[in-house]
C-alpha cells in the first residue's frame, strides 16, 4: 500500500512550531520593549492583546472567506503574511506600528494553524489522520516549551527583535519547504458566505467548540495562576515557578505526540471524555499533591499539560469529520482555536476576579477543576451521538 509523503506534514509542523513562539514569546519580552519605546508594562502588556484577540476574532473570518478552489495558495499566503508580520515587528520604529504588526502576524497565525491542519488531514489517509494532526499540535507545543525559552536566552544578549527575527526565519523555512513539497489540496465544497454561517447551526459542532472553551477555561485559564497558588505557604511556599511550567510544558509536548496513535484507534468522543475526566481529577489533585509536596506536585502538573495540549487532536479530528461532506473544516478548526483562547481569556479573568475577592488560592483549582468536570459531563452528550454517525464518516477520505 502506497505510504504518502509525510515531509509536507512536518513543514507544516515547523510553521507551528514559529507559530507557538510568536503566541508566547512577546509577554517574555516585554520589559525590554518597554524600555525600548518608554511605554508602561500596562501599555506593552496590550501586544499580547492585540495578537490574541486578531487570532481568536480575525481567523474564522479569513478562513470563511478563503476560496474553496484556493486551499493551498490560502495555506502559504497565511504563513508568508505570518513571516512578513514578525519581519515587520522586528524593523518597526514605533510602539503603535508594532501594535498593528502584531496583530498582523495574529491573523497570519490563526488563518494558517487552521488550514494547516486540515492539510495535514488532506495529505494523510484517513487511519492516519489523528497522527498528522497530533504532530501538528506537537510542533506548536514544542515552540511553546522550547522555542520561547531559546528566543528569550537570544533576545537578552541580542534584543528583543533577535527573537522575531528567529521566528520569521522559521516561518521562512517552512514557507519555501512547504512551496515545494505540498502538493495540490482537494477543493472545499463551494458554498455561499450564508452557507458557511450555518455551521453555527450544527449541534453537534457547537458540543465540540464548548467542550473545548470549557478545557480552556480550566486549563489555561489555571496556567495563568499556577505562580500564585504555589506561592501559597499552604501549598509549598515556592519562590521560582519556573521549574513547574517546564514538568506543565513538557508534560503538554509528550501528550500532543502520544495522543496521536490513540486518535486513529480509539473512538474520538470516547477519547475526549477520557481527557476531560483525567484533567478534571489532575487539576483537584493539585492542591493535595502541594499541600504534601513541592517534587509531587510535578506529576499533576505534567499530567495536567499532557491532557490539557492533547485534548485539541481529537478535537480537531472529530471537527473534520463532522464537517467534511459540507467542506468547512477548516471554518471548523478555526472556531475551535478562537474557542481556545476566549476560553483562555475567560479563565485569567475569571481567577482574577476570584483573587479580587480576596479568595483562598485553593478557590483557583478547585474551580478549575470544577469547570473541567461540566466539560466531561457535556461530553456525555456526544458520546450519545457517536455511534450513529462516528463509524459511518470514519471511512471516508478527506476532500
Amino acid at each position: 500500500m502506497h505510504t504518502p509523503n509525510q515531509s509536507p506534514i512536518y513543514l507544516i509542523a515547523l510553521g507551528a512550531f514559529a507559530l507557538g513562539m510568536a503566541s508566547y514569546v512577546t509577554a517574555g519580552l516585554i520589559p525590554m520593549i518597554e524600555a525600548s519605546f518608554a511605554v508602561s508594562v500596562a501599555v506593552a502588556a496590550q501586544l499580547v492583546t492585540a495578537f490574541t484577540l486578531a487570532y481568536g476574532l480575525g481567523s474564522p473570518i479569513f478562513v470563511a472567506l478563503t476560496p474553496a478552489h484556493r486551499q493551498r495558495a490560502g495555506l502559504l499566503l497565511a504563513l508568508g503574511l505570518f513571516v512578513i508580520a514578525n519581519a515587520a515587528s522586528a524593523l518597526a520604529e514605533s510602539f503603535t506600528a508594532l501594535m498593528v504588526w502584531r496583530a498582523i502576524a495574529g491573523i497570519g497565525a490563526g488563518v494558517y494553524l487552521a488550514m494547516g491542519i486540515g492539510a495535514s488531514a488532506a495529505v494523510s489517509t484517513p487511519e492516519r489522520r489523528g497522527k498528522a494532526i497530533a504532530i501538528i499540535m506537537g510542533g506548536m507545543a514544542s515552540g511553546v516549551v522550547l522555542g520561547v525559552p531559546l528566543s528569550l536566552l537570544i533576545a537578552e544578549q541580542l534584543g528583543w527583535q533577535a527573537a522575531l527575527w528567529l521566528v520569521t526565519l522559521l516561518g521562512l523555512v517552512a514557507f519555501f519547504g512547504l512551496l515545494l513539497k505540498l502538493p495540490s489540496l482537494p477543493a472545499a465544497t463551494a458554498t455561499t458566505l450564508g452557507q458557511k454561517l450555518a455551521i453555527l447551526g450544527d449541534g453537534h459542532v457547537l458540543v465540540i467548540l464548548l467542550v473545548s472553551l470549557l478545557a480552556a477555561i480550566a486549563s489555561l485559564g489555571m496556567y495563568t495562576f499556577i505562580a500564585p497558588l504555589l506561592a501559597d505557604p499552604a501549598y509549598g511556599a515556592v519562590r521560582s515557578v519556573t521549574p513547574y511550567l517546564w514538568a506543565w510544558g513538557i508534560g503538554g509536548v509528550l501528550g500532543s505526540f502520544l495522543i496521536g496513535p490513540l486518535v486513529d484507534r480509539i473512538k474520538g468522543p470516547v477519547l475526549t471524555f477520557a481527557i476531560m475526566l483525567i484533567l478534571a481529577v489532575s487539576l483537584f489533585a493539585l492542591l493535595l499533591a502541594a499541600a504534601l509536596s513541592t517534587w509531587l506536585v510535578m506529576l499533576p502538573i505534567a499530567l495536567w499539560g499532557a491532557v490539557g495540549w492533547a485534548l485539541q487532536v481529537p478535537q480537531n479530528n472529530e471537527l473534520i469529520l463532522a464537517r467534511q461532506a459540507q467542506g468547512d473544516g477548516n471554518l471548523a478548526i478555526a472556531l475551535n482555536e478562537s474557542a481556545l483562547y476566549l476560553g483562555s481569556a475567560i479563565g485569567a479573568a475569571a481567577g482574577g476576579f476570584v483573587l479580587l475577592l480576596q479568595m483562598p488560592t485553593w478557590t483557583l483549582a478547585a474551580c478549575a477543576g470544577g469547570v473541567a468536570a461540566l466539560g466531561a459531563l457535556l461530553q456525555i452528550v456526544n458520546l450519545r451521538r457517536q455511534p450513529t454517525w462516528n463509524g459511518d464518516v470514519q471511512a471516508e477520505p478527506y476532500n
